[in-house]
Order: C-alpha cells, then structure tokens, then sequence
C-alpha cells in the first residue's frame, strides 16, 4: 500500500532531524520530550497501515523503539539513526513493491 510506504518515509525525514546531534536533542528537550511522544504515536498509526496492508513492519517497530528509548541522551541519538536508516529502506522497498503490481504504473497513454 503507497500510504503505508510514505508514512514510513516520512517517518524517516523526522527520525533524520530527531538525530541530528545537539539540534534534535535541543528540540526534544525544548519541547519536555513532546516529540518523543507524538513519534511513538506516528510510528504505532504507521505499523497499523503496514500490517492491514500486509508490508513489512520492521521500521515502525524500530521506530517505536527508538521513541520509548529515546529518552536515554547518547543512546537515543544512535536510536533515531537507526530507526531513520531502517524506516528509509522499509520506505524505498515499500513504494518499489507496490508500484510493480499498480495498473498506474503499467498504463500506457
């Protein structure tokens, strides 16, 4: 489902600011680790479009770690690169699955 594979994409270009060093910490803090919160909620909403479309679930589940472990400094600046790394490929491969079989794609004008 192309739903799916953009959360997980855009997922991804939050989980990249979230790790930035000194600038997501910066922002995460700033806010009292309100992002942390509404990242973990993204990435749970985004495993339930993943497995009613029955895609891979390995990102959000990353992502959900990474946003409950998040609050540990050094760690959850390692945490968002992985999960920005995993939900990128779980993204790219999503969006490559679904367009192979889409009657879009293969339509000739």
């Amino acid at each position: 489902m192309i739903s799916s594979g953009v959360m997980k994409l855009i997922g991804s270009g939050m989980e990249f600011f979230l790790g930035i060093p000194g600038i997501g910490g910066a922002f995460i803090l700033s806010f009292v680790w309100i992002p942390l919160l509404f990242m973990l909620i993204y990435h749970i909403v985004t495993l339930v479009f993943a497995k009613k479309s029955n895609q891979n679930i390995w990102g959000p589940v990353v992502g959900i770690v990474a946003s409950t472990i998040g609050i540990i400094p050094v760690l959850g600046m390692l945490l968002h690169w992985a999960a920005f790394i995993c939900l990128l490929i779980d993204g790219i491969l999503t969006l490559s699955k679904s367009s192979k079989g889409s009657p879009e794609t293969t339509k000739v004008i």
